[in-house]
């Protein structure tokens, strides 16, 4: 599944080498001004499990990954990145347990206009669970962080990691991508999460009715999904919390189709079916 995912996208990183074209270019920021995940982890100066993944999974796509925790990045020049994946947690103006640099107001302000003009956005598990919107923790904000606006929705909770099923809706993504409409299930810490933007083209549903736990009372909610910022095209997927995820052939080529996507690859119809696919995703208790 995964192998031919990545046949059908190496013409692509092949013609543009043929032309002479620069590798597109991903800058992966993992900065965690709150809790930090096992994935993102570095030890002994080494890069984290999900950095060296996405690192591998990228080169097979001709795509080059650049890995930081240090915020000043975006007080810099960001026109040589392509896109911008995050698996963050907490205010990253703010400081971080890890004492790397954090972001500053200004650098937010520039990484949040270059996505609308046109830049690419992934963001992984936690990166909803970035920047949280002012008010109180189990209500819809009506005026979401700028942040949030931009990503499509924001963390709330989680309960246990268990078992689920995920639901594939969108039939271009799901015949294309080598992902299975039905049948989709992971062992993974499943967010929970609220501020959905009324634009979201959902790929994946989270299905809750046999889930366990009181943050799954409620009905079927956006799991994954794509938006436009602007100019900017945005991926989101909860998934990624464990190691055995990042190395699954499924997760893998949910993250390479996504990315893709952002980098301008290929396209489909996005039109929003927030709507119709998940008509109860704000409503954060049954």
């Amino acid at each position: 599944m995964l192998r031919r995912h990545a046949l059908r996208l190496a013409p692509a990183a092949l013609l543009a080498a043929a032309r002479g074209q620069a590798r597109p270019k991903l800058l992966y920021f993992t900065r965690s001004a709150g809790f930090e995940h096992s994935v993102v982890k570095r030890s002994g100066g080494q890069l984290s499990h999900s950095e060296r993944v996405l690192t591998e999974i990228m080169a097979r796509d001709g795509i080059d990954v650049e890995c930081t925790k240090d915020g000043r990045v975006f007080d810099g020049d960001l026109s040589g990145y392509a896109a911008f994946a995050f698996y963050t947690t907490g205010d990253l103006t703010g400081p971080a347990p890890d004492r790397s640099p954090p972001m500053s107001a200004a650098g937010k302000r520039k990484f949040l206009d270059a996505v609308a003009a046109g830049k690419g956005f992934i963001g992984f598990h936690s990166a909803t669970d970035t920047f949280h919107s002012p008010g109180p923790q189990f209500e819809i904000q009506k005026e979401p962080d700028p942040y949030i606006a931009m990503i499509g929705g924001e963390f709330v909770t989680h309960g246990d990691q268990q078992e689920a099923s995920l639901h594939a809706v969108s039939p271009f993504f799901y015949r294309n991508i080598g992902v299975p409409s039905e049948g989709l299930s992971f062992t993974e810490e499943w967010y929970a999460c609220k501020n959905f933007a009324p634009d979201l083209h959902v790929i994946l549903v989270q299905e809750t009715k046999f889930m366990k736990g009181d943050a799954y009372r409620r009905p079927d909610f956006p799991q994954t999904w794509v938006r436009l910022q602007g100019k900017g095209r945005v991926f989101y997927t909860s998934l990624g919390h464990r190691e055995d995820i990042w190395t699954n052939p499924f997760f893998q080529a949910i993250a390479q189709g996504g990315i893709a996507w952002t980098l301008g690859k290929f396209d489909w119809d996005i039109k929003p079916n927030i709507s119709t696919v998940t008509p109860g995703a704000n409503v954060l208790k049954s």
